[in-house]
């Protein structure tokens, strides 16, 4: 039959079976790719704008407010009062600091998100409206803050990271850095010979060839991503399902982000799926690990906004981790892709050299960021010499430029020498040997104590980075930060997701908290948030969350 067909047709049919066969490789890296990528939302960053921009925003009233899951009207009136004691409290204590935070969140902006997104968006306008807080602080002292109203508190925000040493360690570090750069002052450009000393640490603690200096931890990313993809001539960089890695727009693709994702492959994180991506595409410049993900592979920075069902989980393997980023490391120096460990969070918190020395596990680059600043913003980036250069020499107009008017100021670097300084103590040193059967000894003790008063609370921890998760379905598990707050515990925006303990924590400090969240948990549930109903469950609650969104939406 084919001998009988036209040549023109012949022709098509050829052409045809040659751009089959020429897609072929294609659609299979393709197929490769999806079931790489992780089934929840937070591994197809496209679908998951396009469903953000579906969901209808709307507010509960007050009887819905405290009958959410449906829970008998002796329960919605135990919470009812519950929630009114809990806020008289908070508002009487702490006028002042609630006065000045409404004032100053009408130009703050900040402030307007950090609170509008503190617990589900359903429950978030009543809540604001009956339940104040202040975010002013005018003194620290020893791992306590106090607030306007000399109300104190134990600190578990960490500042975001910061702060692993301690307050009091940070206000040295400033002041003695400052006197060390004094008499040259804020002169930028030209360098303190303090940044020479700097630059011989990082290199000995990173295990690299070269440091450069930024004024943030998203910067530092940046570039690193920056001179990856300029001597590779590769494209798009790997993120990891979950990982945060800044606020810019290839390492935050999904919601959050008003533009597409462009040259962004975002994976399942310890996934052979993964490593079969990376072993068979040619368009991967560097690969990007968050060793945070490490305590929740896959999901999301925990915070209580999220809380609307209590299917949050955590958990840290340090085995199965360890294993994980060794077969990564493998596969990228096969495939010449550039591995990079953002550090900007856990850096120092693990070890003194980091995740590459807890893991044993050496990058081809690292960020650093947070408390290696001595309490002042920075940036670092530490790589090898070939990843670090700057500009061809066989083709000068061709460079990868980065500067910044405060990389290397001064005091910056003067605080972060008192930083370094203290990582070579004796004690510093000690502290650190101790450091993994502490935590674990002290999330024992936590969960210990919760078990035996019958609470449904449990904490998971990665090193002394901590997150709360909960036993029993509940709707309302995002009130035990405020129930926190009563006890005197101060804790980030994004509430019990992230508990950062600075090292200065002394077992009777630990205790103390200990005994605070107990007393929180144990109101929490006398006051009726914890009631559980005859079929309630985490499903059935995300049953009634989208049958809720659907009736609003049609």
């Amino acid at each position: 039959m084919i001998e009988t067909l036209p040549v023109f047709q012949l022709t098509l049919v050829a052409a045809a079976a040659l751009a089959l066969v020429a897609a072929l490789p294609r659609a299979r890296q393709r197929l490769q790719l999806s079931r790489a990528k992780h089934r929840s939302l937070a591994g197809h960053s496209r679908m998951a704008k396009r469903v953000a921009g579906l969901l209808p925003g709307y507010a509960y009233d007050e009887a819905r407010f405290f009958g959410a899951d449906a829970a008998p009207v002796e329960v919605q009136a135990t919470r009812r009062a519950g929630f009114a004691a809990l806020a008289a409290e908070l508002n009487s204590r702490h006028a002042r600091s609630i006065a000045l935070t409404a004032q100053a969140r009408e130009a703050i902006s900040d402030l307007q998100f950090t609170g509008a997104y503190r617990v589900p968006f359903q429950f978030s306008p009543y809540l604001r409206e009956h339940l104040k807080l202040g975010s002013f602080m005018q003194a620290s002292a020893g791992n306590r803050l106090i607030d306007l109203d000399g109300q104190r508190y134990w600190d578990l925000s960490g500042s975001y990271g910061v702060n692993l040493f301690g307050h009091e360690f940070y206000k040295r570090s400033i002041a003695e850095g400052g006197a060390r750069v004094a008499e040259l002052g804020p002169l930028l450009g030209a360098y303190h010979p303090v940044v020479a000393e700097n630059v011989a640490r990082l290199r000995a603690i990173s295990g690299l060839d070269e440091v450069s200096f930024h004024m943030s931890g998203t910067e530092a990313v940046m570039q690193a991503v920056r001179l990856a993809r300029y001597h590779t001539r590769r494209s798009h960089l790997v993120r990891f399902c979950g990982a945060y890695h800044g606020w810019w727009e290839d390492v935050q693709p999904g919601p959050g982000n008003p533009q597409p994702p462009r040259d962004t492959y975002t994976l399942k994180d310890m996934d052979e799926k993964s490593l079969q991506v990376l072993r068979t595409r040619r368009d991967i410049a560097c690969v990007l690990v968050n060793p945070l993900q490490a305590l929740h592979p896959n999901r999301g920075a925990p915070g209580d906004s999220t809380l609307v069902d209590s299917s949050r989980s955590a958990g840290f393997d340090r085995a199965a981790y360890t294993a994980w980023l060794q077969q990564l490391r493998q596969v990228c120096s096969e495939r010449g892709i550039v591995l990079i460990f953002d550090e900007v969070f856990v850096g120092f918190r693990l070890a003194r050299g980091g995740a590459q020395e807890y893991f044993g596990v050496k990058a081809d680059m690292v960020t650093y960021g947070k408390s290696l600043g001595g309490g002042l913003p920075v940036g670092v980036v530490c790589g090898k010499a070939a990843l670090m250069k700057r500009w061809r020499e066989e083709r000068p107009a061709d460079i990868c430029f980065a500067r910044g008017t405060f990389n290397a100021h001064p005091y910056v670097m003067g605080a972060m020498s008192v930083f370094l300084d203290h990582l070579q103590r004796p004690e510093v040193q000690a502290l650190y040997r101790d450091l993994e059967a502490q935590q674990d000894a002290r999330a024992a003790r936590f969960n210990r104590l919760m078990s035996e008063a019958g609470l449904p609370l449990r904490a998971a921890h990665l090193s002394s980075i901590w997150t709360l998760t909960f036993e029993l379905p509940s709707r309302y598990n995002w009130m035990l930060q405020f129930y926190l707050r009563e006890q005197g515990l101060w804790l980030s925006w994004v509430g019990s997701g992230r508990l950062i303990f600075s090292l200065d924590y002394s077992e009777a400090d630990f205790d103390e908290v200990c005994r605070r969240c107990l007393a929180a948990a144990r109101r929490m549930q006398q006051d009726g948030w914890w009631w559980q109903g005859e079929g309630l469950s985490n499903k059935t609650i995300k049953r009634q969350i989208l049958r809720e969104m659907l009736a609003e939406r049609f």
